[in-house]
């Protein structure tokens, strides 16, 4: 089977986490079952651009890349050389996956691809739901979703990666399908035999990018309410005007001293992970959450939000607690754990064997390849 898989970003473009990583992820795993895997991507690594020879087909852990020129440096990635490639080529592959939206570079890959018949799959990736719409960009997007979004995306098949990202999907746009299948996540080779036990003061880390949608201002807020002994390590990077602000409102609540910000970590982070007690992410907004389940198979239980997409799987399988999108709801909750050090230990017991029984790529890259056939056997 031939499938394009179309993004905006591909590794090692890291500076955009998740998203980034899943999707490389996703490509390796098809590549590696027999399917004939090519990726177009641009040349995006932030407000910088990847060290790559542009318009060349490279390996890269066994995926065929290409990467294009942008010529916009911010979100919009506009791309006319990626654009002209999916034109040209996009008639000789199964099936066409597009990942994330409100970028330029999927919109119109997605526009070109429906045009020229071939069956799409869109995997939003947090982008497509009505937090999206309060924020960023809100006139221009509403004016794009009913002009373009509404009527190409109804010739579409959706792939949420969780029951609440689908949800929000379908509230707003109705698709020629909508499958659920999670991401791939890469799970540790080897683990620590032993976590130390709970004690204070009780370990506290945020893990993740550091912009709006993810809460951390919740948590700084909540942290001058905590009236158990705690540090917070906060490990992540984001645009420096908004670190800055968070840094300042942490001087303000008088918690300073009580942050480790540990900016961006990659190879390192399942020994950060596994070196916490707590995982705490209070999302506004989030249609997966790949640290969630990173975080859990180390042993590290979670603190999440009910806005956050693995609540339900996290609730169900008694790997943590969930909280409300406050500063007094984290608070209350961190205040309660604290006195439960035999609850988060069962946890980390048992979490780890959870997450490789369920996260096992064997059975995802199934999913996703019977997936794949059913919509190309359709169209």
């Amino acid at each position: 089977m031939r499938i394009l898989q179309i993004s905006a970003a591909y590794k090692p473009a890291y500076i955009y986490g998740g998203p980034t990583m899943s999707v490389a992820m996703l490509c390796e795993q098809l590549a590696n079952a027999g399917c004939k895997v090519s990726v177009f991507a641009t040349t995006a690594n932030g407000v910088s651009e990847l060290d790559v020879t542009p318009n060349q087909t490279v390996t890269i852990d066994g995926v065929s890349v290409i990467y294009f020129k942008r010529i916009t440096k911010d979100h919009s990635h506009l791309s006319p050389a990626l654009l002209t490639a999916v034109w040209r080529n996009v008639k000789t592959y199964d099936a066409v996956h597009v990942h994330a939206w409100w970028n330029l570079v999927s919109v119109l890959s997605c526009f070109i691809a429906v045009m020229r018949g071939v069956p799409v799959v869109v995997s939003p990736r947090g982008t497509l739901s009505p937090y999206s719409f309060q924020n960023k960009n809100r006139f221009i997007k509403l004016l794009i979703h009913n002009l373009l979004s509404k009527p190409v995306l109804k010739r579409c098949h959706i792939h949420a990666t969780s029951l609440r990202e689908s949800e929000a999907v379908g509230s707003i746009i109705t698709p020629k399908s909508s499958t659920t299948i999670p991401n791939f996540v890469k799970l540790p080779v080897d683990r620590p035999a032993t976590k130390n036990p709970v004690a204070a003061p009780i370990k506290l880390l945020f893990f993740s990018r550091i912009e709006e949608k993810k809460g951390l201002d919740l948590l700084i807020n909540a942290l001058p309410l905590i009236q158990a002994k705690y540090h917070l390590t906060i490990a992540g990077s984001g645009g420096q005007d908004y670190v800055d602000s968070l840094k300042q409102l942490a001087a303000d609540n008088g918690v300073s001293n009580k942050i480790t910000w540990a900016g961006f970590i990659n190879e390192k982070k399942f020994e950060v992970l596994q070196k916490h007690h707590l995982f705490v992410l209070p999302s506004y907004d989030e249609n997966f959450g790949n640290a969630v389940i990173e975080s859990l198979s180390v042993g590290t239980p979670v603190l999440i939000s009910k806005q956050v997409g693995l609540a339900d799987y996290v609730d169900k399988n008694k790997l943590g607690w969930l909280c409300e999108t406050s500063a007094v709801s984290v608070a209350e909750m961190i205040d309660q754990l604290a006195v439960l050090p035999l609850e988060m230990e069962r946890i980390s017991r048992q979490a780890p064997g959870i997450i490789d029984s369920d996260f096992s790529t064997d059975s995802l890259v199934e999913k996703y390849i019977g997936f794949y056939t059913k919509i190309a056997k359709k169209h």
